[in-house]
């Protein structure tokens, strides 16, 4: 296998990370708006917890579009 092909194949694989972010940012948004229909009080007091998991979320999803982009780019 050539070396160029091995490195492509990789930025790949690292931006897979990608749709596991947008999934986990989805159910996360998902039982958020179900949980605060549901208990309407209590949405205030979960606002956090969605930032920090959104946070999260979004930080796997960035660090697999770097890592993609040094696999290409070094």
């Amino acid at each position: 296998m050539d070396v160029e092909a091995a490195r492509l194949i990789g930025a790949g694989l690292a931006s897979i990370a990608l749709i596991g972010a947008g999934v986990g940012i989805g159910i996360i948004f998902g039982n958020y708006l179900s949980g605060a229909l549901r208990n309407p009080g209590a949405a205030a007091g979960q606002f956090t917890n969605l930032l920090v998991g959104f946070a999260l979320c979004e930080f796997t999803g960035l660090l697999g579009v770097v890592m993609a982009f040094i696999i290409l780019f070094t």
